[in-house]
């Protein structure tokens, strides 16, 4: 019994021997193999780490060429807003700038005409006394020179030309008194308009904007056929800018440019409403306002 159970024993021992090396063999085997798939996993990371950082590389390529190309764009826009601001301004400036030689070339013709109407008047004075002398009899008691002659106005060629030209030497006051004093004497003259509103450009000059308006109406209302409506009109636009009341001013511009469409004071009142930011649209021309608002 006791030599049957050591035999048994023995071969339970032989039995590990055997198993034992070939469970360690198997367990090797799969630590080799899963070595190997750690190593294949780790390439194929390495590749696909590889792969990502060279695609990231082109993306930033990418990234930054488009980013060049946005700059680029931006400064070519800038440089061609500046271009175009600058040529608006120039335009604006030569505007401004015609308008003024328009200016002087309407004082320059005024004045032309009042020396030559003075000139018509010393040919008349010329041939009156060459007849006086002629004839001493036809010579009335009162004529100037006499006992009975009383002060008499300036001609009219005279009296503006001396207007205009204390206007143009910035000499307000006293233009003012010859150019009122030509509208009581002469108000029906070819010029009593200019007069009328060289009075308007005065107080305009001075800032006092509701009365420039209220000459300015003058002009158009008493003298609307005289060669300074289409100024007086513009003047009378910029006086309402100018005083705070900027809808009735582009309403007076928007008439002035329905009027006189061609005019150069059209041109200015559509560069002055461009700066204004609105649309020079066809308007009505506005109603005057009351002198007892002013």
């Amino acid at each position: 019994m006791n030599k049957n159970r050591s035999i048994a024993l023995l071969v339970l021992l032989l039995a590990a021997c055997f198993v034992r090396p070939a469970v360690a063999a198997d367990t090797k085997s799969q630590l080799v193999q899963i070595q190997t798939q750690l190593q294949i996993m780790q390439d194929n990371m390495t590749q696909m780490k590889q792969s990502f950082d060279e695609r990231m590389g082109v993306m930033k390529d990418m990234m930054t060429q488009q980013t060049d190309n946005v700059n680029k764009m931006n400064t070519a826009v800038q440089n061609l807003q500046k271009v175009l601001g600058q040529q608006t301004t120039d335009a604006s400036s030569k505007v401004d700038q015609i308008s003024g030689q328009v200016q002087a070339l309407h004082d320059a013709v005024d004045e032309l005409k009042a020396r030559m109407a003075k000139l018509s008047k010393q040919l008349d004075d010329m041939q009156a006394a060459q007849q006086n002398i002629s004839n001493p009899q036809s010579s009335p008691s009162g004529s100037p020179g006499g006992a009975g002659s009383t002060p008499q106005a300036p001609p009219p060629d005279v009296l503006y030309n001396d207007g205009l030209r204390d206007f143009n030497a910035g000499k307000s006051d006293l233009a003012s008194q010859e150019f009122t004093q030509f509208l009581q004497v002469y108000g029906n003259h070819e010029l009593a308009g200019n007069a009328q509103f060289y009075l308007g450009e005065i107080l305009y000059r001075q800032g006092n904007f509701q009365q420039a308006i209220l000459a300015y109406n003058k002009v158009l209302d008493q003298y609307p056929g005289g060669n300074k409506a289409a100024a007086a009109q513009l003047k009378k636009g910029y006086a309402l800018l100018d005083a705070g009341q900027k809808d009735a001013g582009v309403q007076e511009l928007r008439s002035l440019i329905s009027r006189f469409p061609k005019s150069p004071e059209a041109a200015q009142a559509r560069d002055r409403l461009t700066r204004l930011g609105v649309a020079a649209g066809a308007a009505s021309r506005p109603a005057r306002p009351s002198p007892s608002h002013h």
